[in-house]
């Protein structure tokens, strides 16, 4: 029976292109151009991707994105009776501000599972919380902040004042960055890359404990296949900043919208891949240039076995 895994090298494909694409913009102080880059270079190999794909959620509609929009149809198989048929979380470029400013952890990166398996919603916000497989079932968004930080600490064995959240420096966190300082806890702020800081705080080599705060859905998404593969702990929460936001995310997911969903809603199918690849360095390398080539390097977790692999390629100019 086909599986979602059949198509990893596809995948891979996919962002390590678009990770080559978007390094060029390093450092050049616009992150729309490196953005309009990497989806365009991602879009050029699901071209040739044989499957019947179709886009979850991503760059936004189709008035709002010309490639890679909510529910476009991928691949060259569609329509094609027996087709796999793949739903794709996707995010060309994480971090478009860090590439403009070649700061760490930039990223291109996809999740891909079985029709119907992603959150198909619009490309709006997310309130988040992730950690590491020691506190699922510990933690949740249902309580305040004050509990989380307990309980964490509970489940990790460790002391509040030894804990450390990484929230995204913005002012709609000021009074959770408040709160938790209030609390002792050490706060590590980040401009971007709230996919790269939940996987930090999965990690059982990292001294990061929890992610919290709100950034956008697609990553969310993309965040809960790769916290699924890992048996780490994520929760979301849609959250809407305007009318039109509300209006798309009501006419897609009804009375759902404002629900709690784990990481198993999120991410509803074991048969499931995470894929991302380096474009600035970070907890991944970025590309580098070897003369008359590039190496770009890149990890895949599959859900449906639970390995986390990195690998690296090289491509010519």
């Amino acid at each position: 029976m086909a599986k979602t895994s059949d198509l990893t090298s596809h995948f891979v494909s996919a962002t390590e292109k678009a990770a080559i694409a978007a390094s060029e913009w390093r450092g050049r102080g616009d992150g729309k151009l490196a953005d309009a880059a990497a989806v365009e270079a991602m879009r050029e190999v699901f071209d040739g991707v044989p499957f019947d794909g179709r886009v979850a959620i991503g760059e936004g509609e189709r008035d709002d994105a010309p490639m890679l929009w909510i529910g476009e149809p991928l691949g060259s198989l569609q329509g094609v009776a027996g087709a796999l048929q793949i739903d794709i979380a996707v995010d060309p470029l994480e971090c478009t501000n860090h590439v403009a400013k070649d700061l760490p952890n930039a990223i291109a990166v996809l999740a891909a599972a079985p029709r119907g398996s992603l959150l198909h919603a619009p490309d709006c916000y997310m309130d988040k919380l992730a950690g590491p497989a020691e506190v699922v079932g510990e933690v949740s968004l249902e309580a305040d902040v004050a509990y989380n930080v307990e309980a964490a600490a509970a489940a990790l064995d460790k002391s509040v004042n030894e804990l450390k959240v990484v929230v995204m420096d913005r002012d709609r966190h000021k009074e959770l960055i408040k709160t938790l300082r209030n609390l002792d806890v050490s706060v590590p702020l980040i401009g971007d890359g709230d996919v790269s800081a939940a996987l930090d705080a999965a990690s059982p080599h990292s001294d990061i404990d929890l992610l919290m705060g709100v950034g956008a859905a697609p990553e969310g998404v993309i965040t809960a296949t790769a916290m699924r593969g890992l048996g780490a702990h994520f929760e979301g929460r849609l959250v809407t900043t305007n009318e039109d936001h509300e209006r798309r995310a009501r006419d897609m997911l009804g009375d759902d919208i404002y629900r709690l969903w784990g990481r198993d809603d999120l991410c509803s199918s074991s048969d499931a891949l995470f894929v991302a690849s380096g474009v600035c360095s970070g907890y991944l390398p970025g590309v580098e240039d070897l003369g008359d080539r590039v190496a770009v390097h890149s990890e895949v977790i599959d859900v449906s076995v639970g390995t986390r692999k990195f690998i690296s390629a090289e491509y010519g100019k």
